[in-house]
């Protein structure tokens, strides 16, 4: 009786077509489907047997908890961008002024020692980095640190009647989470900026006396700042999507480890509704950055 209610009786075809229906703007229903109260939006039309309605995409609800899909994706997609927009921030403060300050020391020992370091960082996997940090922070050292294993950006009280802000709880993932785009940054500025300051116009600023530091920041920097852009637009889609293992591990809600749960569950409308969600999320992501790369790049509008 439950795989004929939801559907999973019929053909994989058939089963196909009513999803995409339900995703469809544009949907149409028999009059005594749970669907046409459930999917909400508005009645277009009722013929016979059949109601066309207009709605936002549908993604089904739960077979575990019985919730809509889309009201579990927002609750959860709030810490997964909290937590990746920190990370990449981390990333974006830390890792181009050292690759700034290795392509200014190019070949020396620190530049070296730069390159080598984040070389391990692109190469360490984020759930390895997580289970590292978490243990040697949250566990081994925690009387000094005083930072927890686990923990979501919101804490419930004991008697579960009200909730605060723990930010402190976000320190450890966003530190594992953005090690990667950390080390790729640092890489990536430096190589950049090691030909932007072999330009003409770079050794023009020296000749006319201008400090060092306004030669870097205000005539080289901007110009090596494309390449740079695209990754940071990559790397923040990739951390939306990507955060499964370290939400997971530190028990951070968010999608990541909403997806997980209902992997092991075989909660099939919230898997598809949260890969259908990050796909999503990879387009426009993606579209912002061309808009962004556009709109720093005058030479783009020009041509």
């Amino acid at each position: 009786a439950i795989t004929k209610d939801l559907g999973l009786d019929k053909p994989k075809w058939q089963q196909f077509i009513w999803y995409i229906n339900d995703l469809s703007p544009l949907s149409f229903y028999k009059k005594e489907s749970k669907k046409v109260e459930l999917a909400g939006g508005v009645n277009l039309i009722k013929a016979g047997n059949t109601v066309v309605k207009i709605k936002w995409p549908y993604l089904r609800t739960s077979f575990r908890t019985k919730q809509a899909v889309s009201g579990m994706i927002v609750s959860a997609f709030a810490g997964t961008l909290v937590l990746a927009f920190s990370a990449i921030i981390l990333a974006l403060l830390i890792g181009v002024p050292l690759g700034v300050l290795a392509a200014r020391r190019q070949n020396s020992w620190l530049d070296n020692t730069l390159v080598g370091i984040s070389t391990i960082g692109i190469s360490m996997p984020s759930f390895f980095s997580a289970m590292l940090i978490a243990w040697l922070f949250g566990f081994v050292w925690k009387q000094y640190t005083g930072l927890s294993m686990t923990g979501s950006l919101w804490e419930i009280d004991a008697l579960g009647e009200g909730r605060s802000l723990a930010w402190k709880n976000l320190i450890l993932p966003t530190i594992a989470l953005g090690i990667r785009p950390l080390a790729v940054f640092v890489q990536l500025t430096r190589n950049t900026m090691v030909d932007v300051l072999q330009m003409d116009y770079v050794r023009t600023a020296r000749a006319k006396g201008l400090k060092e530091r306004s030669v870097i920041w205000k005539h080289a920097f901007p110009n090596a700042m494309n390449p740079l852009i695209t990754s940071v637009g990559g790397w923040f889609s990739s951390l939306l999507a990507g955060a499964f293992f370290t939400e997971y591990i530190f028990n951070w809600k968010g999608l990541g480890k909403v997806t997980i749960e209902a992997l092991q569950q075989s909660d099939l409308p919230v898997i598809m509704g949260t890969v259908l969600f990050t796909a999503c999320l990879f387009f426009v992501v993606n579209i912002l950055t061309e808009i962004l790369y556009f709109w720093i790049d005058p030479r783009l509008r020009y041509e």
